[in-house]
């Protein structure tokens, strides 16, 4: 049954290799189409390769025609788990997407490699030697660095407009937008989505994520983002205080500077990380950066991607509905 299965697999990627356009095979490749319950739209998988030639996936859907269409690219999280995360949320998570395909978007689905803990993130440029006719990195490539290649490769193609493509990530996937944008212009807006951007904006350092787990990410080590009380004008301006005062400030800036990307910051009142997601907004602010904020009402991390409930349906709430209606009237004003 294994050398079945790749045998299968083979003559799949050979297929893809001789089916892709657009970009160069070099670059990626169709992997495989499937339908979307409830939806006239297939996703198409495709894996594209990283700056060390390890393959990506995503799963990008369109709508009818040639285009070439905008893009909006939806990630969320440190990354990691690969395809199969891709085809469960393109499955499971994808009436948010399916807005903006009513909206005149193509959109993606995507994955990367997962966050590192070491080297702590420092915007060190990724820079390779030959040796032995193979690049030599100075430093691992990382998740980041996997999500402007797919960014590269999605404007590649022919039914993509390339001076129109947007991000969409919540939490981690909200900070690898500042990463991005202070290093890569490739992009024409970008929301960020209750961005957990600690590490960008320099805000102290810690050596091993147990010294954190108990206090920010509960006990058995996962993210306690969940909360039920939502931070009053007093509190929330006291822990913005404190949390400006816990940044890098110079270095911080620093980063900020190179930002050209308008960027919609998106709070969500009832998370602990409410004063990082602010002080990211505020210091884009302050540096003059195309940048707006809205806070939202929600007892969930990651709201905006609504997902489909017990009996296999969406029911979007009022805040959910608000939100997406938000992001996709942003995009609308950079990229149509």
């Amino acid at each position: 049954m294994k050398e079945i299965h790749k045998l299968i697999l083979s003559v799949s990627l050979l297929f893809a290799l001789i089916v892709s356009s657009g970009a160069g095979a070099q670059d990626g490749l169709i992997y495989h189409t499937e339908g979307i319950a409830g939806s006239d739209i297939p996703v198409t998988y495709h894996l594209i390769s990283t700056d060390d030639g390890l393959l990506t996936p995503i799963g990008l859907r369109k709508p009818e025609g040639d285009g070439p269409f905008p893009i909006v690219l939806f990630s969320s999280g440190n990354g990691g788990e690969g395809y199969q995360y891709v085809k469960d949320y393109s499955h499971n998570r994808g009436w948010t997407l399916e807005q903006f395909l009513a909206a005149g978007y193509a959109v993606a689905w995507l994955r990367y490699r997962s966050e590192v803990e070491i080297p702590v993130y420092g915007g060190e440029s990724l820079l390779a030697q030959p040796w032995s006719g193979r690049p030599v990195f100075n430093r691992a490539p990382l998740e980041y660095e996997d999500a402007i290649r797919i960014i590269d490769y999605v404007g590649a193609l022919p039914y993509i407009d390339p001076n129109r493509v947007g991000w969409m990530g919540v939490s981690h996937a909200g900070e690898m937008l500042m990463k991005i944008t202070s290093i890569y212009d490739g992009l024409a807006a970008g929301i960020a989505s209750e961005p957990a951007s600690a590490g960008f904006m320099a805000r102290g350092q810690v050596s091993s994520l147990s010294e954190i787990s108990s206090e920010e990410y509960g006990e058995d080590g996962m993210s306690s983002l969940e909360t039920s009380d939502s931070y009053n004008a007093d509190s929330l301006q006291l822990a913005v205080q404190a949390t400006h005062e816990a940044i890098d400030r110079e270095v911080a800036m620093a980063r900020i500077g190179h930002i050209d990307t308008p960027i919609f910051v998106q709070g969500r009142s009832r998370d602990h990380n409410q004063p990082v997601f602010r002080v990211n907004y505020e210091l884009l602010s302050e540096a003059g950066k195309n940048v707006e904020w809205k806070s939202y009402d929600h007892d969930v991390h990651g709201f905006v991607y609504v997902w489909r409930d017990s009996d296999g349906d969406y029911a979007p709430d009022e805040v959910q509905r608000e939100a997406i209606s938000d992001s996709i009237e942003f995009f609308d004003r950079y990229m149509k």
